[in-house]
């Protein structure tokens, strides 16, 4: 009791020490992207270098622009150690037995590989972007609710601690090997196995939290887009990429609480005794709760990625997106329909044929919408004076993968073929076309196509060429594999095999290095690119103004670059040139 007083005691100490610091800093805080400080009932003119300066700048700031760095820096991150995770996986599968690794370890990098890439990285980095480009593109000085956007991104970090906990020397804490659907009775700590221990806790408190950071930036996106549009900008003239993250913010909003909700029934289960999945209760409940979330997710995921591609696409196709209110509305749809498809995952669980059927039916429509951006896409690259960029490369790479995975996804969703390639391998694959080869490649088109708007300096052409090249290669090879592993029957979650399957997953780890490698190439380009990469001398450094397809985040770069060369502010070390 006295242990508990006492960490009560600094607890409280440490929360006081915090809003006093922020009450110190308060007026830094107020710097708005405009160069406007709000003090008191005043407001007077300023610059950006008022911000504090080195750490206190990052840790204090609730600009859209940093937020939106921080987002994109703590997601590498991330994608650093999903990725290492799930190198150690590749390799230990090279051969059929055990040999590397135990199986206990590899299910634990099993589970924390699919919550990070799906949960910690996926939803964050959609966030940067959405962070730093929605107020530009919109005409707004900021977000909405600027602090809350900052609370929203500092929930991760500690998130992301909770939900790696078992991997941290802590004594008693063991990585949690649930998988990342976490299906009771399993995740409920039945049985004899190790999923009673607290990592687990861990794990559940992690994911509540970072759902908690989602939805108050889901509803801070809502808020921003809906109300702080500049009067020149309406729902006919919003740009694609704001539609899309309106859209994904809705789902959000409708998703996540109810994963949170499902959370925590399976702590109370696991902690003080309930039945919600547990003895009185029913296993099958947590799956028709998580997929309610869980496939949604899929869409969250993936509607903003194809906002990347349909707003960078038409820019090296020297010509307007094709069909753009029929992108829009196939947006809305797939907004509306990922919400009927939950149970195509539990096709196999023994469910009402009839629900089956209906799911079945929802499934295969939801289809349809995809199919339609498809072929705006296709149809806006007709004819157009295509100039192959590295961001164009990544968008056309967005758009085959995208196919390939959305022709796989078809076959799940019908229910006799569903049956034989469930929880095979073919999902695996099926899945990993869709996010590895369809989020991730629209990430990575945004990242080079931006890169000079906050950089103010060019990355290098050749490496970028190099990293898709490899990306692409490497996407295919291990994914493709995956999928015919499927049709050959090797279950998913396996760490050993039979022998038949091991030259397919050979194949698959050449894959995963060959990826590897190019990330690795793709990083080191960023950072050096930043740090030395050839300064832009152009406000409109993708000559977008000789088709008249400039935006508005490049007229804000130009007036920007404009303005800082009229006041001399442009040197070899001024910060403010890369827009900061």
């Amino acid at each position: 009791m006295e242990t508990q007083v006492l960490l009560g005691l600094l607890s409280a100490g440490l929360l006081l020490a915090v809003v006093t610091f922020l009450a110190r800093v308060e007026n830094w805080q107020s710097v708005a992207a405009s160069g406007t400080a709000v003090s008191g009932n005043e407001e007077t003119d300023t610059t950006v270098g008022n911000k504090p300066s080195g750490l206190l700048r990052w840790l204090t700031t609730v600009d859209h622009r940093d937020i939106g760095v921080l987002y994109g820096v703590y997601s590498v991150i991330i994608f650093g150690w999903a990725g290492g995770a799930a190198m150690v996986m590749r390799a230990e599968l090279i051969d059929p037995e055990m040999t590397l690794i135990s199986t206990t370890f590899y299910n634990s990098l099993l589970t924390s590989h699919g919550i990070a890439m799906l949960i910690l990285f996926g939803t964050p980095i959609l966030a940067a972007f959405s962070n730093y480009l929605v107020p530009m593109l919109i005409g707004a000085d900021d977000m909405a609710f600027p602090r809350i956007n900052a609370i929203a991104f500092w929930l991760l970090p500690p998130s992301a601690l909770l939900v790696i906990a078992g991997f941290l020397p802590l004594e008693g804490v063991i990585p949690a090997q649930t998988a990342w659907t976490m299906y009771t009775p399993l995740s409920a700590g039945g049985g004899v196995g190790t999923q009673g221990n607290v990592g687990v806790d861990l794990m559940l408190l992690g994911l509540h939290l970072s759902g908690i950071s989602v939805t108050m930036g889901a509803i801070n996106f809502i808020v921003t887009i809906v109300t702080e549009r500049n009067r020149k900008v309406t729902w006919a003239n919003l740009d694609i990429l704001s539609w899309t993250i309106l859209t994904q913010s809705g789902l959000i909003l409708f998703a996540f609480p109810l994963l949170g909700s499902a959370i925590l029934m399976l702590l109370l289960d696991r902690n003080f005794g309930t039945e919600f999945f547990l003895g009185g209760g029913d296993p099958i409940l947590w799956q028709h709760l998580f997929w309610f979330w869980g496939h949604p997710e899929v869409y969250i995921l993936i509607l903003p990625a194809m906002g990347i591609v349909s707003y960078v696409l038409p820019r090296f196709a020297g010509r307007k997106l094709f069909g753009f209110k029929f992108v829009v509305y196939s947006t809305l749809a797939i907004g509306v329909l990922s919400f009927g498809v939950w149970a195509h995952h539990m096709f196999s669980t023994g469910i009402d044929p009839r629900l089956r059927a209906s799911f079945m039916a929802i499934s295969l429509a939801i289809a349809v919408p995809t199919a339609v951006k498809t072929f705006n896409w296709i149809t806006t690259l007709w004819n157009g004076k295509l100039r192959l960029t590295t961001p164009m490369l990544f968008c056309v790479g967005f758009v085959s993968n995208v196919v390939i995975g959305g022709v796989t996804g078809v076959f799940l969703a019908s229910i006799p073929v569903d049956l034989v390639l469930h929880d095979t391998y073919y999902v695996v694959g099926h899945f990993h076309y869709f996010l590895m080869g369809g989020t991730v490649f629209a990430v990575f088109a945004g990242i080079y196509y931006w890169f000079p708007l906050y950089a103010g300096r060019w990355y290098q052409e050749s490496l970028g060429r190099v990293h898709f090249w490899l990306t692409m290669v490497g996407v295919n090879v291990t994914f493709f594999a995956m999928v015919l592993l499927g049709y050959g029957g090797m279950p998913r979650r396996y760490a050993s095999y039979l022998p038949q399957f091991t030259t397919l997953h050979q194949v698959a780890t050449f894959g995963a290095v060959i990826l590897t490698i190019g990330q690795l190439i793709w990083l080191y380009n960023i950072v050096v690119s930043w740090r030395e990469g050839t300064r832009i001398e152009s406000g409109d450094p993708w000559n977008l103004a000789d088709d008249d397809l400039n935006t508005a985040e490049w007229d804000w770069f130009a007036s920007r670059r404009q303005r800082l060369v009229a006041d001399g502010g442009e040197d070899e070390n001024d910060e403010t040139v890369r827009g900061d």
